[in-house]
């Protein structure tokens, strides 16, 4: 082909290669499922019921049997061919296990009539079950399986309690909210009331309960942790088309659980210090917790170490392992350790190496631990070995200093002993003999102050107590200089009006100034000589997004074939290429982030990227809309399925690994949402008061590392306000932070239908307004010197340079 064609032609079905088509293929379905049962975390196995014996009878209970939920809602959801469920799964395993057939027929029928009603998967009621099933179901067999399945999505958080008349929800969620009310009594964190009397009625009369958590991240795990009668658990996740077949393949010892909890599983909701704030106010959240997310305030403040159920990276396999530190040391700038991991056990199986890091508290406070490095072994046979180099550099383990207590707005190493920790979760870690000392302070990288509070008045101290901020000027984020449109002006615009005619894309380039953008691509003429012919109105009509074409539907960039340049596609999809139904086109529908996260595995989520990208290649677009990174701040956020950990360098490590996949396609991958969209009620308008330190260490630390090291072609801002400024307005954010510290030389985007004005999103470096821009806006921004010529010039030219990266 030549290039840019896959632009320029846009069929209804995927192109294909050599006759051959990748998108929802066998390998990639196969893959899928691969993927799952490498990231399902096995947390409880009691005399060992698990796997099943072969010619074990079963009874399947819940409503998850059937009602299974493949990914979240929104922007993550996948059009597939077929979505497996756990019966599906099990009954595909005739040879090896029977099922109580006339309990699943009374599931079906009951799912079925909820699914006709109207409910979607994973919001449906747990019906009661008639009494003479459980008397047949229990002279069947003495084992039964519960299934428990959750939904989230976007535009819309999970809560721990139901209250329609909720003013702090917004229009959009009242409909998933008052779904929720019929179901949830105590909110979707909790077993429904119907749920807990299945549950109760099941372990009164079986003796092996096993339990499969279909669900995208947090849940409550109270109700099973400690209670005798619950025999196994299995955190099956939302696995994608396959989930429901690779949780049969588990249970069934098809395989040997290896996925590690990339989230700690506390004991009560209450208990992560984030749930006070969290639906506190829609128009603020206050990180009063600071650097102290996830198992950094479990493990560190006083009390709160009681308050786990499960710890992060914690998961049981059927096997047992022997992990051996041998050696450690400094090596020119990095700390090296070698591990040992021998199989002790009776069957195959992987094991999570991981080193953990406690700094000394000095003057700023440090977490107890914080994640440096970990590595997954092969597939150990039993009585084999595997030995393992885990490194990182010693400046991974500065802190940054925000108020100056030792070297304002710098990384700063303290001195004192940076005790070092092997194991297999953050709790079960051998103290190594090396430790790393330093006798003197020593500044890593001196920055300038940048993303400071302007409303955050306090936060946590690694003691539990909470310190002063100090606050910048307010900012008004609804401020513009030339009068504010209003939402209704905004929200749900497409591109079809254009400042110019509706061209035939399949009609040849031809060519309307003195230069071609081809000559550009040829190296005929420079970037620069090329932009310098094009109007302002032109300039103006190229930052904004563009009509689809083909299969695509979340609109395009580009479109100006009077100068050669293609329409190119964008596509969403974190699990998988997502097309509209209507397109008729399947894809694959891969695990949800936080199960590839719980992988522990960058080989198989760069191989997942790869697979996906290959397939957003095929349907003849450009850049995927993926990965997504924030943070797992709170268990309520409704699109935690969609991101990966509470950690930032699991999540860097391994939706880098998505991007390096993606990217090997020759497509652009997008990391988003930048940044602190932790919260989806009032997404548009609710501020993230964030400190400086806790946003650079753990809010933008994996959007660093990945833009660093695999040089994703985007950047996507998101929605929300950050420390009283729109994100995707915020210069020091988006110019300061990304691309003058972090060296970033790719496109931003905004999320689409923002609340921002385009011309202060044009000015602090966000480079094409998407899904449509405001091209008369801008340009009467340029005439009363708002905007310059040459900031339209420097991100037409960044989103011209995407398009050049297009084969």
């Amino acid at each position: 082909m030549k290039r840019w064609a896959r632009a320029l032609y846009q069929p209804g079905i995927p192109l294909g290669q050599d006759g051959k088509r990748v998108t929802g293929s066998k390998e990639h379905i196969a893959l899928s499922k691969e993927a799952a049962k490498e990231g399902m975390v096995l947390v409880k196995n009691e005399n060992k019921v698990l796997p099943l014996a072969k010619g074990t009878r079963v009874v399947l209970f819940g409503k998850g049997t059937f009602d299974y939920v493949k990914g979240g809602g929104g922007s993550g959801d996948v059009t597939c061919e077929y979505i497996r469920t756990l019966y599906d799964g099990l009954k595909s395993k005739a040879d090896k296990v029977s099922i109580f057939e006339e309990l699943c027929d009374f599931y079906r029928e009951d799912i079925k009539k909820q699914y006709q009603n109207g409910a979607v998967p994973g919001m449906t009621i747990e019906p009661q079950i008639p009494g003479e099933l459980i008397k047949k179901a229990e002279s069947y067999t003495d084992t039964a399986i519960i299934s428990i399945c959750r939904f989230s999505g976007e535009g819309w958080d999970r809560t721990a309690y139901i209250d329609p008349e909720n003013k702090a929800i917004c229009d959009s969620e009242v409909e998933m909210t008052k779904r929720a009310a019929g179901i949830f009594s105590n909110g979707d964190f909790c077993l429904s009331d119907g749920e807990q009397q299945m549950v109760d009625l099941v372990k009164e009369h079986f003796d092996k309960v096993i339990v499969v958590m279909n669900v995208g991240g947090m849940v409550d795990t109270s109700w099973f942790a400690e209670d005798d009668l619950i025999s196994s658990v299995l955190f099956a996740f939302q696995g994608g088309m396959e989930g429901g077949t690779a949780a049969a393949e588990l249970l069934l010892g098809e395989g040997n659980p290896s996925g590690k909890l990339s989230d700690t599983l506390a004991k009560a909701l209450q208990d992560y210090p984030s749930s006070e704030s969290f639906h506190e106010s829609r128009d603020y959240v206050d990180y009063v917790e600071d650097i102290y997310v996830g198992y950094r305030y479990f493990e560190t403040i006083t009390g709160a170490r009681e308050k786990v159920n499960y710890p992060f990276g914690f998961g049981l396999s059927y096997t047992t392992f022997e992990v051996k530190p041998l050696e450690a040391g400094e090596n020119h700038g990095n700390i090296q350790v070698r591990v040992q991991v021998t199989n002790t056990g009776s069957c195959a199986g992987k094991e999570v190496v991981q080193i953990y890091v406690g700094k000394p508290q000095g003057k700023l406070g440090k977490p107890d631990k914080e994640l440096v490095a970990f590595e997954k072994t092969r597939l150990l046979q039993t009585g084999e070995s595997q030995l393992l180099l885990l490194q990182w550099k010693v400046s991974d383990m500065a802190s940054f200093d925000d108020l100056g207590k030792v070297r304002k707005a710098a990384y700063v190493l303290e001195k004192g002993t940076y005790v070092i920790y092997a194991g297999t979760s953050v709790r079960d870690v051998e103290k190594l003999s090396y430790s790393y000392v330093l006798e003197e302070d020593v500044i890593t990288e001196q920055l300038t102050t940048k993303l400071a509070p302007t409303s955050l008045k306090k936060r946590m101290l690694a003691d539990g107590t909470f310190e002063e901020l100090p606050l910048m000027q307010a900012n008004d984020p609804n401020a513009s200089e030339i009068g504010k449109l209003k939402d209704e002006q905004t929200d749900g615009f497409t591109p079809e009006g254009k400042l110019v005619e509706s061209y035939v894309l399949w009609r040849g380039m031809h060519r309307s100034g003195e230069h071609d953008f081809t000559e550009v691509a040829d190296g005929t003429i420079t970037m620069e000589e090329f932009l310098a012919q094009l109007s302002v109105e032109e300039l103006a009509y190229l930052l904004g997004g563009q009509p689809n074409t083909g299969v695509a539907n979340t609109f395009g960039f580009g479109n100006f074939p009077e100068y050669g340049i293609p329409d190119i596609m964008t596509a969403d999809g974190p699990a998988g290429l997502r097309i509209a139904p209507e397109a008729g086109v399947n894809t694959t529908a891969f695990p949800c982030a936080t199960l590839l996260a719980c992988t522990w595995n960058p080989e198989i989520v760069e191989k997942i990227g790869e697979a996906g990208g290959a397939e957003v290649k095929e349907n003849n677009i450009s850049v995927w809309l993926t990965p997504a990174i924030n943070i797992h701040r709170s268990p309520l956020c409704g699109r935690n399925f969609e991101y990966y950990s509470e950690d930032p360098l699991l999540t860097a490590e391994l939706a880098g690994a998505m991007v390096k996949g993606i990217q090997s396609n020759h497509i652009g991958a997008t990391l988003k949402h930048f940044a602190c969209n932790n919260k989806e009620t009032n997404r548009k308008n609710c501020d993230s008061r964030v400190s400086e330190r806790a946003a650079r260490e753990i809010y933008l630390k994996a959007f660093e590392r990945i833009v660093k090291e695999q040089k994703p072609w985007a950047v996507m801002s998101s929605y929300n306000i950050m420390n009283g400024h729109r994100t995707s307005e915020y210069k020091e954010l988006l110019t300061g932070v990304l691309r003058e510290e972090w060296g970033f030389g790719g496109m931003v985007t905004t999320d689409w239908w923002t609340c921002g004005e385009h011309y202060k999103e044009t000015h602090a470096g966000n480079d094409l307004k998407m899904p449509r821009g405001f091209a008369d806006r801008l340009m009467e921004a340029v005439r009363q010197g708002c905007l310059t010529r040459e900031e339209m010039e420097t991100s037409v030219g960044r989103i011209l340079k995407t398009i050049l990266k297009v084969d």
